[in-house]
């Protein structure tokens, strides 16, 4: 049961360091190229489409998984596998952390002005959330890493 957990936090963590990754290095630069008006449209409905049933199930996932593979006892781990579980977990907790504290309120403060000019949204949105998605890339990117460790330790 323990090694399925452990599996199971590798799996979704990767997952969604990879989104998370390619949000940096690849949507966010195009996104940048758009005027103001097509910048504030598209992240309005990237932030209606991506919270759906499949990612909601990954996000869960990163703090769940790694979290039961914490808790479960397993004969013979290492103190360095528990360590590295641990803080991959601790990893993945700021990460959402930042996101619920940081880039969801954004992504909700850019839905409450539909109306509003383009310009002022994107001011006030893009480098504050720029700045926090840079900031949960690189832990969830740790976490991956730690985790991953563990399950080859």
């Amino acid at each position: 049961m323990a090694t399925l957990l452990l599996a199971l936090a590798v799996v979704c963590t990767g997952l969604y360091a990879g989104f998370m990754l390619i949000f940096l290095t690849g949507i966010m630069p195009a996104l940048a190229r758009l005027t103001d008006d097509g910048f504030v449209t598209a992240m309005r409905r990237i932030n209606e489409y991506v919270p759906r049933a499949v990612f909601l199930t990954v996000f869960l996932g990163v703090i769940v998984f790694p979290a039961a593979a914490f808790l479960v006892p397993v004969a013979g781990r290492t103190g360095a596998q528990k360590w590295c579980v641990l803080a991959g977990l601790v990893c993945a907790v700021l990460n959402h952390l930042v996101t619920l504290g940081g880039n969801i309120p954004l992504n909700n403060a850019l839905a409450r002005d539909p109306g509003g000019d383009p310009s002022a949204a994107r001011a006030a949105f893009a480098g504050r959330w720029n700045g926090f998605h840079r900031v949960r890339t690189a832990l969830i990117t740790v976490s991956f890493g730690l985790l991953t460790a563990a399950a080859v330790l």
